[in-house]
């Protein structure tokens, strides 16, 4: 599959749901790209073939970057790290708290898998405004990560989230 492909079959099993967390937010559900074992598979399959050999990790952003980034992790060869909500992971802990468009969160990590500097691939469902993808980034680089870039399978472009992200290296396989 080429990446127009990839892109058409994103929109294709993209659906928006109104007022979704709260009112004027049109939420982008992909819901139905994951029920599409062959869909979800083609367009996974983008993601590896243009990351392949760059990653030593994919880190996952809570929830849904964890449906994308462990299938991608598997197709690199490499490992799979969370990046979760405030509360859910046990033990030491990093955290970065920021905000998004509606409302406040904090994220954390365990520090443990980046102590030797590794190249980390960020991903999660959708780009939007940026605040969750720059305070991942910033939280691994923190932890002593090299993100060496932040992948998405849909990116609202009329919020520029990628101008949050402070140059990093960025790829969404479709835009709306």
């Amino acid at each position: 599959m080429n990446t127009a492909s990839a892109a058409q079959t994103v929109l294709a099993h993209t659906t928006d749901v109104a007022d979704f967390p709260k009112p004027g937010i049109q939420f982008k559900d992909l819901s139905p790209l994951y029920a599409d074992h062959e869909a979800f598979r083609a367009v996974i399959a983008d993601v590896v073939q243009r990351r392949r050999g760059s990653v030593d990790l994919v880190c996952g952003i809570e929830a849904r970057g964890f449906v994308v980034g462990a299938p991608v992790a598997l197709g690199l060869d490499a490992g799979f790290v969370p990046v979760r909500k405030a509360g859910k992971l046990p033990g030491p802990t990093l955290a970065e708290t920021y905000e998004l468009e509606y409302g406040t969160a904090t994220i954390e990590v365990h520090p443990e898998p980046f102590v030797d500097g590794p190249r980390v691939l960020l991903i999660d469902d959708v780009l939007a405004t940026g605040g969750t993808a720059r305070a991942a980034a910033a939280l691994l680089r923190r932890a002593g990560a090299q993100v060496v870039g932040f992948e998405a399978l849909l990116e609202l472009t009329a919020l520029d989230g990628r101008a949050r992200l402070d140059g990093l290296p960025t790829h969404a396989v479709a835009g709306v």
